[in-house]
């Protein structure tokens, strides 16, 4: 996201996957065990990740969104969902919690290619994580995919294994480093080669989303991990870091 707390972001794209519940339920498989009971989620959009990963096990959530529009149908989702009494919304960004520390978790799903200063926005969650907790990034995959739809949706870039692991402090040690979707990274391809498309259709999202992403996940494992439309890390800090 912007790092202006009175930014506004588009945000078309997020009603539109929200409905992805094939694609969120595969990688919150892999999420989900390092989820501990103070969670802070930057970038937290309409909620539809929250609602999905916030379980009776989160004492605190905090749900930072810096579009102000954005966080007050945020508030909306929690309260319809009943999530509103462990959920907090935070109109800002994480330069805004610098004295709210300690968190078993800090997620990054699919927000951290819209933060222009990446290298530092992982700095700051490192100083907001307890030692052992864990930083999740989930993000877009390969450089060689961008399309008009990045930019549209306010892409700075999209990710690499290696270009992740260059950016992550060292304070942390990586658990996880893989790549999922891997019949995505072929759609996503074809459309930048054929189709040309800047936003993709709720028709199309669906048959990817029922049809494409159970493919992958038989697939990928397969692959061995080594392809996919997206990119998912986990890291932990190291114990006895302040």
């Amino acid at each position: 996201m912007a790092s202006d707390t009175a930014s506004r972001y588009p945000g078309a794209e997020l009603h539109v996957f929200a409905n992805a519940r094939c694609w969120k339920g595969y990688w919150s498989r892999y999420v989900s065990r390092f989820i501990g009971p103070k969670v802070l989620e930057v970038g937290a959009g309409i909620g539809a990740n929250t609602v999905l990963l916030c379980d009776a096990s989160v004492e605190r959530w905090v749900c930072l969104e810096p579009d102000r529009r954005l966080a007050e149908e945020l508030r909306t989702s929690l309260e319809r969902a009943s999530l509103d009494g462990r959920c907090e919304v935070v109109p800002g960004t994480s330069s805004d919690l610098e004295d709210d520390r300690g968190f078993d978790a800090v997620l990054y799903l699919d927000v951290l290619e819209h933060i222009y200063e990446d290298r530092a926005e992982l700095a700051r969650a490192a100083s907001l994580l307890r030692p052992g907790g864990a930083l999740v990034v989930l993000a877009p995959a390969h450089e060689w995919l961008w399309t008009s739809f990045d930019t549209a949706i306010g892409h700075h870039r999209r990710y690499t294994r290696s270009a992740l692991r260059a950016i992550v402090p060292k304070v942390f040690e990586a658990r996880l480093l893989i790549y999922l979707d891997s019949m995505g990274l072929l759609v996503s391809l074809a459309n930048r080669c054929l189709l040309r498309q800047t936003t993709p259709t709720a028709r199309q999202i669906a048959v990817w989303d029922r049809i494409l992403v159970p493919i992958s996940r038989c697939l990928d494992p397969l692959l061995c991990y080594l392809l996919g439309r997206s990119v998912l890390g986990v890291w932990q800090k190291a114990s006895g870091l302040a």
